[in-house]
């Protein structure tokens, strides 16, 4: 999967291009605003290039609804019936009123049970932030543990969790590396193959033929699993 822009007047986009054994170019706007094109291995530049503008009122309809619903998603407002990415499901969140405090997963939903009044966002927001972090924190020890046994190595490296605008994660030290804690809405395989991605820079820090040599015999499909990360959850 190739990351390619597209230029048309004072517009650009970047795309992801995408090769298969097909007859005919398909282009999608996902949600996330990441833009798929799909074409024949022998489609060349100037054929893309001539599609694309074609395509580029409907490509900008597109990209702007979902902007528009993209933002309207992320002010989140913490109450009854908004959905939350987890573990690459999507989750209703129910409010309830209880004595005890506490959140749980149960028939699909996030239930938040608070003793303030269910309409109070900022005390949703809190419980539910603190819930994630500690979902994320458990989690991602739980896979660093399992992930690092496929190694050669006689430790696990210290974790640690950091928002970071253009990466799952990052390879600090011989003994460090983090993860973007926003990577708990991805798939299990996902977060493995984000860390298995970080340990193998533990034995080879470039991206050469060794490193991913290496990363093929822990993640035999690591190129569709990243996709699958790239493109439904960036």
């Amino acid at each position: 999967m190739i990351i390619n822009t597209f230029k048309y007047g004072k517009y650009s986009y970047d795309y992801y291009l995408i090769r298969q054994d097909r007859k005919t170019v398909a282009l999608t706007v996902q949600p996330s605003l990441n833009l798929i094109l799909k074409c024949p291995f022998d489609y060349d530049s100037v054929k893309i290039d001539r599609f694309l503008k074609k395509k580029w009122l409907w490509l900008e309809k597109q990209v702007q609804y979902f902007k528009n619903h993209k933002q309207k998603i992320e002010s989140k407002e913490y109450i009854s019936g908004e959905s939350f990415l987890y573990l690459g499901r999507q989750y209703k969140l129910l409010v309830k009123t209880a004595k005890d405090q506490q959140i749980r997963l149960e028939k699909g939903k996030i239930t938040v049970y608070t003793n303030k009044p269910t309409q109070d966002r900022k005390t949703n927001k809190k419980l539910l932030e603190k819930w994630f972090e500690q979902r994320t924190k458990s989690v991602f020890t739980s896979r660093l543990e399992e992930m690092n046994e496929k190694f050669n190595h006689d430790f696990v490296p210290d974790l640690i969790t950091r928002k970071m605008s253009k990466r799952w994660g990052s390879f600090l030290s011989s003994k460090k590396i983090i993860l973007n804690p926003l990577l708990i809405r991805a798939s299990k395989d996902c977060i493995d193959y984000v860390i298995a991605h970080e340990l193998c820079h533990m034995k080879h820090k470039n991206h050469d033929k060794n490193f991913f040599r290496l990363q093929e015999s822990i993640i035999p499909n690591w190129r569709a699993v990243k996709e699958k990360l790239e493109l439904r959850f960036l």
